[in-house]
């Protein structure tokens, strides 16, 4: 039995590869993971499309790890003009000046432990939620917080990969002329 993409994923299957690239850019900062993605084109289905993801997420060394990092904003602080970290840190948005204040403080006291960003999947977790994982994560040694880094980020990227393949189905619908998809946040790319 052989099984066809889906239209997203059939759509990105069939980019140029400068445009592939690009919008693996949008998922993970790192070029070594998109470098691996891209090089397994073509992906008969979405599961395998994020195996390959979890496969390169977990062979990033230190210095890749660190360029995907670089691509997320402090929680709490989403990048101006971004609706995908807006979206991603939602759980922020309506945050006390307290909590935010104490999120500040704490980003900053864990970024001077670690020398980088404190990250999260923040998709769908509160304010409270984000700052008791960073309350807990900042007493870890710098081994133990790479691994959760490199398990946080590869939840991130599955998120944004699977929105990626629907934003793209939906741009296929529209360009044929059927309904596009609706979505709760709009534009559902990364």
């Amino acid at each position: 039995m052989t099984s066809t993409p889906t239209p997203g994923l059939a759509r990105f299957n069939a980019l140029t590869d400068s445009a592939a690239l690009a919008a693996l850019h949008e998922v993970c900062a790192s070029p070594a993971w998109s470098g691996k993605l891209l090089s397994r084109r073509p992906y008969a289905t979405l599961d395998a499309l994020l195996a390959a993801s979890d496969a390169a997420t977990g062979a990033l060394g230190t210095d890749d790890l660190t360029e995907a990092m670089a691509g997320h904003p402090p929680i709490g602080r989403p990048a101006p003009g971004d609706p995908v970290s807006s979206r991603e840190q939602r759980g922020m948005s309506g945050a006390p000046a307290e909590l935010r204040a104490e999120m500040l403080e704490l980003n900053l006291a864990y970024q001077d432990r670690f020398g980088h960003v404190f990250l999260i999947c923040a998709t769908g977790a509160t304010a409270e939620e984000m700052r008791d994982a960073l309350k807990a994560r900042i007493g870890n040694t710098p081994e133990r917080e790479r691994a959760n880094v490199r398990t946080e980020l590869g939840k991130i990227n599955r998120i944004r990969l699977t929105r990626l393949a629907e934003g793209l189905a939906a741009e296929s619908r529209e360009g044929s002329g059927g309904e596009p998809e609706a979505h709760e946040e709009g534009d559902r790319r990364s």
